[in-house]
């Protein structure tokens, strides 16, 4: 199992009370110190401010955040723990996900989903959709994005979005291109959606025992287009309050999830203390459970 940790950008009141210029020097630093620990992948969220309140405190946009990040480090995996596909027209989004491989070197990964936070949605001017619109709007990002990552020019006429004739170039440094990440936890959709179109899916505060109840569904969810489900990767990104106390408790849910047969855990040990010996702590602890980092 991979082991990859969220960055401090300030969206869980990790910064509240910093100013700008420290709270993105040590972004930096955590970021640097990640790469160094062994850790395997870094992510960021995609918000725009603070939660679960909204406080007039920092929040770094991600995007941005991701760029630095990959001029910052020359090892590890970077992406979005995940991209609201609403935010942006998904044209864009590939285009950005394209350059930011080759800043990167080839080491961005595409993580997408529908979106949930209201009060973002309506403070930024984009009204809140019903869920199976949002959902819908997934879809078409996702046949945009394969599309624009693909040879040649893209085009595809979709209820929420489309393109004609659209040209990306550079397409990234990976191929056949930058792998596509699901997220969410919606078996009837989004896991369908994953199996579609994603080369990983990722859970979100899905327990040991909860990845052990959803293998099945996700794997009939492949079986049901015809898709090998052992090329559909599964990752969680655990829950802060458990992953938050270094010791044995900690050490064992680690274990626990190696043993369900992950793929990737995300953490995000530093949301509590953004400091090198948080982050440190934590890999220690995953040293401890018998992952190899690095």
């Amino acid at each position: 199992m991979q082991v990859g940790v969220l960055i401090p950008q300030g969206w869980k009141h990790e910064y509240d009370g910093w100013t700008a210029a420290p709270a993105w020097t040590r972004t930096l630093e955590l970021a640097r110190q990640a790469e160094a620990l062994g850790f395997e992948s870094e992510w960021v969220f995609d918000h725009f401010h603070t939660t679960p309140d909204t406080t007039d405190e920092i929040t770094f946009e991600s995007f941005t955040t991701l760029a630095a990040l990959a001029m910052s480090t020359s090892r590890v995996r970077l992406g979005h723990m995940v991209i609201c596909a609403g935010f942006r027209n998904p044209a864009l989004v590939a285009k950005l996900a394209s350059t930011l491989d080759v800043a990167s070197a080839g080491r961005f990964e595409i993580g997408i989903g529908g979106g949930w936070k209201e009060d973002e949605w309506l403070a930024y001017g984009y009204g809140f959709p019903p869920t199976r619109e949002r959902l819908g709007g997934l879809r078409d990002a996702l046949e945009i994005i394969t599309r624009m990552l693909a040879p040649g020019r893209a085009t595809y006429e979709g209820r929420h979005a489309s393109v004609s004739g659209a040209v990306n170039v550079p397409k990234g440094i990976q191929s056949p291109r930058p792998p596509i990440i699901v997220g969410g936890n919606g078996r009837d959709v989004t896991w369908r959606l994953a199996a579609r179109f994603a080369d990983e899916l990722n859970l979100v505060f899905q327990s040991p025992g909860q990845v052990a109840e959803a293998r099945p569904v996700i794997e009939a969810r492949c079986e049901e287009i015809g898709r090998d489900p052992r090329t559909l990767r599964l990752s969680v990104y655990a829950r802060d309050e458990e992953m938050r106390e270094p010791g044995a408790a900690r050490v064992d849910l680690v274990r626990r999830y190696a043993d369900a047969g992950l793929d990737r855990l995300v953490a995000f040990p530093t949301r509590w203390s953004p400091t090198q010996e948080a982050q440190a702590r934590f890999a220690d602890d995953c040293a401890a459970a018998g992952i190899a980092l690095g």
